[in-house]
Formats: C-alpha cells, structure tokens, sequence
C-alpha cells in the first residue's frame, strides 16, 4: 500500500477497445489485405446502419414493418460477420452461407414489403420458405450473441406451438398449423416484428449510439474521475468509488457485463492494491456495473419495452424506478462501508485523487446530454427525438474544451461502436418476439398466469418467490431486456392477477432479470469481473450476490410498499416508506457483513435482520418495532465499546 501511495495521483483511465474504423485509420499506410478488406465492410455496414436510425430518429421512421426488417436484417448481417459459426474461431466458409442466406431474406423483404403484410391471414409458399429462414437466421444469430441457452429458449416456444396438445393440464392447447405460425411470426407484427423489435429499431439503438458518443465525448471518463474524487478518500474509498463511478458509467453503456469490462480493468486493480480481496473486488464491481441498468435516466434497453408494454412513458417510469435505484446502490454503498470498518481499511489520501470540485467545473457541461433528454421528454418529445436531439448537442458541447473534442474519425467511430455494442441486444429482441408471437398465438400467458397463482395457492408472498426465483433462472445467460420481454408475457399477469400495482409487478420481475447477471450457474457480469481480478468466478458471483444482497429484498420492499415507486399515497406516505426502506436497508447491510459499531454477535445479528424484515412491512407499529430493536442493538454494542475500552487501555 505504501508504494502505491508514493506512486502519485491514482490512475483512473477508462480505456474501451478501438472500433474498427479507428484501427483502419492509424493503420492506414499498411496497405491492404483480406482483413483490412474485412474490416473495412463491417466498419462501412454498422457505421451505415447507424446513419439509418439517426437519420429515422431525426426526420421520420419507415412503415413500421419495413422499418423494423430492415433492422433485423441489417444486423444479422452485422452479426454473422463479427461472430463466428465457432467462438474463437475466423470468419469462415459456413459464414459465408449464413452472410448469402440473410441478402437473399433481405432482398425478398426489400422487394415486397408491402406484399407481404397485405397476405396477412393468407400466406404464400414463397412467405413461408422465406419466414422460415428468417426464424431459423435469428436462432443462429441469438446462439452467437448470447449463447445455447437463449437459441433453445427460442425454438422451445416455437415446438410449444406445434405440438401444445401433449403438454400437461391447463399448458396444454391445441396446436397450430404452419403457415398460421408464420403469419404470426414473418407477415404480422405481433411475432418477431412486435413489441421488442418495435422498441429495438427506434429507441434502443438509439441510445446505445448516444451512449457511445457520450463515452467517445469524454463523459465515461468524467463520470469516474468525478466519483473517485468525491468518495475515493472516505472509508472503504475505493470500492465505494467503484460503485459510484461503474454505477454511472452503466447507464450510459446499459451493459453490465461490457461496463465491467471496462471501468473493472481500473478499479478491480487499484481495490485489490489497497488491501481489498480478489473476490471483494471483482464483487463490488459486478454489482455495481449491474446495478446500473436499474438506475434512471438511461436504465439500459428495458425500460424501453417496459414503456411500450404498461402504456406509462418513459420519462414516467424513471422517475418511478429512481428511490429503488438509490436504495440498491445506497445498500451496496453501506455493505463496503461495513466490509472497510470491519477489515480496518482506509481510503485513498485526497492528494492522489481527482479534485472533485474541478472536474466539475471543468467538465460538468458532459451531464448536459443527459439533463437535456430527460428535459425534452417532460416537454413532449418522444424518446426517439430527444435521444437524436442528445446525440447532436453531445457532439457540440464536447468542443467546449480541446480535451474532449470530437473530430471527424471520432464521430465515426462512436457510429460504428454503437451499433456494434447493440447487436447482442437486437438479436435477443428478435428472439423475445418469437416467444411474445408464441405466447400470443396460444396463449400461454394466460394459462401459466393460473398455473403459478394454483402453485402458490393464492398466497401472495409464496407467489413472489415463484416469481423471483423463475426470473433468476430463465435470466441466466441472457442479456436484462430479453429475460425482461418473457417474464413479463409470463410472470406479470400472475402478479397482477394476485393484486400487485402493475409497475411494481413489472418492475419485480425486471429486477430479477437483472440480477440474474449475479446468480451462478451462469453469472456473466461476475464472471467477467472475476476474470480481471483473477478470482474463482463462482466464488465471486456469490460474494456478489452478499453484496447485492439488497437488490433481492428491494423488489419485495416495493411490492408491499409501492409508495417506493410513487404509486400510492401522498408526500406524507411516500416520505415514511422511503425513510422506513432506508433504515431497513442500513440494517440488513450491517447484519450481511456482521458489523456495526462493533462486530456483531449472533444474537445481535439475528436481530438486526429480524429488524431489517419488519420495518419493510407497512404499518406504524411495525416500523416502531424495527426501530426500537435498531435502538436495543446500537446501546448494546455502544456499551459493548465502552466496556472493552478500559481493557484495551490496560493492556
């Protein structure tokens, strides 16, 4: 630790990979060769891809099918180009074929588009033949982008439509013929052209392109200095700086595990430095860089589709998801805190770090972007407007100072990124429209609505676990929007049956979704985060799991309190849930890391949890119980201290 303090200000450069276009350029004078060739195609299609939707975000979006196949086509292209038939492996022959089949389903798209919704209800042969390598193309491109088990969820669905009579009890249904599935799926827009793909060709792409400029701007850069500056000195420092600046930079990236990678190259290294665990570490930042598709304003692709499916704007539901946001990064905060207290670790000396002060004079005009979208949609705008509207005035404003100027190449390259870091998201949404179309066409939702509500036997409490625990699994692996899009079709009309406020059953199950990414077998932000720490990763995702302890009581919080949400009740109400969530949270964190004072006892501990658990239930004389018991164990451990002082002085 002594050399490291002795080293100078700590470095916290945020350092993301080169978009193709970048290496291209300083590569230039190299001359041209088949991966030059390579690169340059993919570099022309995303950046072309991206100029489309900026173009449509700006001046007006195609028919909505035409507007939506040409994404889904487009990015297929994109994908089997970036990601090989075998991971690891070249761009190859059988790539080659997949590249061949998707121009020939797009050139068939482009040439009757308007043909083929008007035989809605009556397809042809060629519809078919065509619809059928578009299912099939889009199950390929969701095992590359995001693995075996979002593929077979995908043709799962599809074999649950033809064959519905043999499975069991009120699951069971009677089938459909073909060519009914791919009227659904290829001529409507309520298969793989609805809702997801409605959200993912206008809004969500469009924020990824504004989140990478932003990043190319500077603002993933000024995010982290300004969160090292104003926490890296306070106990627990830097894994509290972690939170804050993977948090933020999260919200713009709406990735956790591509945050972690990026923001984890710093800060998993300079934890680990200070004193901090390998697996601490890598924890910390795989809640964090988690926890920040749940932060408002951005919240990732989710809220999105979430806006599409409860009819509330967008703009609405952020404000909605913002006091749970806070809670959960709040929880975590506290855990760090009694992890640093309890492990005797300081924070980084103020004169190593940033000027918090400084960098936000100096370089506060990058929140601009993002204070000016959310001030658009109060105003009217759509998301897709305000999102085009972001991008400009982010170019603009980064030529405020020379440091964070974009010139021509950069521009590009934020074009290319952006599209580029979307494509894992597009594909998923392609496939969640395979299952919406699935669930619609026989009605599935409706059926595992009863089913989970009969499981539970209309207990709401028992219904929540099923819930929650059914969101953890089919999340695993997947990216937050895709396990989002199937537990809403199937978890929320249970929840809602059972009487819960429709944003809170819907943001229930997004929670889990989210936090899917920290639950082994299949942890892949922790798992990520483990790899640059270079500790066991199940080892990790479950000391991720302690640390985002939180997050699986929040939405348990919220759901019996949906004040928490600004759903029920008056200032009044709403001020004493959220107080009452808050001191619910300090506990449970201080019992999760057995600190609070002191160490705890056992008993001490229980009843710190118990204490946690029934101030989230409504109601005065609970939140009176769970505070006197607050009250019990501080005097306790007060005493504790002041009892072992004249010991330790003795000694």
């Amino acid at each position: 630790m002594a050399e490291e303090q002795s080293a100078g200000k700590i470095d916290t450069t945020v350092k993301e990979k080169p978009a193709f276009i970048e290496e291209l350029w300083h590569s230039r004078k190299e001359g041209w060769n088949k991966t030059r060739v390579y690169m340059l195609i993919v570099t022309l299609l995303a950046i072309g891809m991206s100029i489309f939707h900026v173009y449509t975000a700006g001046f007006g979006t195609l028919p909505s099918w035409e507007q939506r196949s040409i994404h889904v086509v487009w990015a297929l292209l994109l994908i089997f180009l970036l990601f090989p038939f075998k991971k690891g492996n070249k761009f190859g022959a059988i790539d080659v074929l997949f590249l061949i089949l998707t121009m020939v389903v797009g050139a068939y798209i482009m040439a009757g588009a308007e043909e083929i919704q008007s035989r809605q209800g009556n397809v042809s042969n060629n519809d078919m033949i065509f619809g059928t390598l578009l299912l099939g193309l889009i199950l390929e491109a969701t095992r590359r982008t995001n693995g075996f088990f979002m593929m077979l969820i995908g043709l799962f669905f599809l074999v649950y439509i033809f064959f519905g009579q043999y499975f069991p009890g009120i699951l069971a249904h009677p089938g459909a013929r073909y060519g009914k599935m791919i009227d659904q799926m290829f001529n409507s827009t309520l298969g793989i052209f609805s809702s997801p793909i409605y959200v993912s060709s206008t809004i969500l792409v469009l924020f990824v392109i504004f989140g990478s400029f932003l990043m190319k701007s500077g603002g993933g850069q000024f995010f982290t200095n300004f969160a090292f500056g104003a926490l890296g000195n306070k106990t627990g420092g830097p894994a509290l700086s972690a939170v804050g600046a993977s948090g933020l930079v999260s919200t713009i990236t709406g990735n956790g595990a591509a945050n972690a990678a990026i923001t984890g190259s710093f800060t998993i290294p300079l934890m680990k430095k200070l004193g901090y665990s390998k697996k601490f570490s890598a924890a910390v930042e795989a809640v964090a860089s988690q926890g920040g598709q749940i932060m408002p304003p951005i919240m990732g692709a989710s809220v999105f589709i979430m806006a599409e499916a409860t009819g509330v704007p967008y703009i609405k539901l952020a404000l909605y998801a913002l006091i749970p946001a806070v809670i959960y990064f709040l929880i975590a905060g506290f855990i760090v805190y009694f992890h640093a207290k309890r492990l005797k670790l300081s924070g980084i000396p103020k004169e190593k770090l940033p000027d918090p002060v400084k960098i936000l004079l100096r370089e506060g005009y990058l929140f601009l972007p993002i204070f000016a979208i959310i001030a658009l949609m109060i105003y009217g705008y759509s998301p897709m407007k305000a999102g085009f509207y972001g991008i400009l005035l982010t170019v603009a404003i980064s030529w405020i100072r020379k440091a964070t100027r974009m010139n021509f190449l950069d521009i590009l390259a934020a074009l290319e990124s952006g599209i580029r870091g979307s494509l894992s998201v597009i594909a998923a949404c392609a496939t969640a429209g395979i299952i919406v179309g699935a669930v619609s066409l026989t009605g599935l939702g409706l059926n595992f609505s009863r089913f989970v509500i009969d499981l539970a036997g209309g207990q709401l409490f028992l219904l929540l676990i099923l819930i929650a625990l059914a969101s953890i699994i089919l999340g695993m692996g997947m990216p937050t929007v895709s396990a989002y899009v199937i537990l809403a079709v199937l978890g929320v009309p249970a929840l809602v049956d059972a009487g819960v406020n429709l944003i809170a059953a819907h943001m229930f199950v997004f929670y889990f979704g989210v936090l899917s990414g920290l639950t082994p077998p299949v942890a892949i932000t922790a798992y990520t985060t483990a790899g640059i720490a270079g500790s066991n990763p199940n080892a990790t995702a479950f000391y991720a799991m302690r640390i985002g302890a939180g997050g699986f009581l929040i939405p348990f919080i919220f759901v019996y309190n949906p004040e928490l949400l600004l759903q029920n009740g008056n200032t009044l109400q709403v001020t004493l849930a959220v107080a009452s969530a808050l001191v619910s949270c300090f506990l449970f964190s201080a019992a999760v890391e057995n600190y609070l004072i002191i160490g705890l006892n056992p008993v001490q501990r229980i009843l710190l949890f118990a204490a946690a658990f029934v101030l989230v239930i409504p109601g005065f004389m609970t939140d009176l119980i769970g505070l006197a018991v607050f009250v019990l164990v501080y005097v306790w451990q007060k005493r504790s201290v002041l009892t072992e002082a004249p010991k330790h002085l003795n000694v």
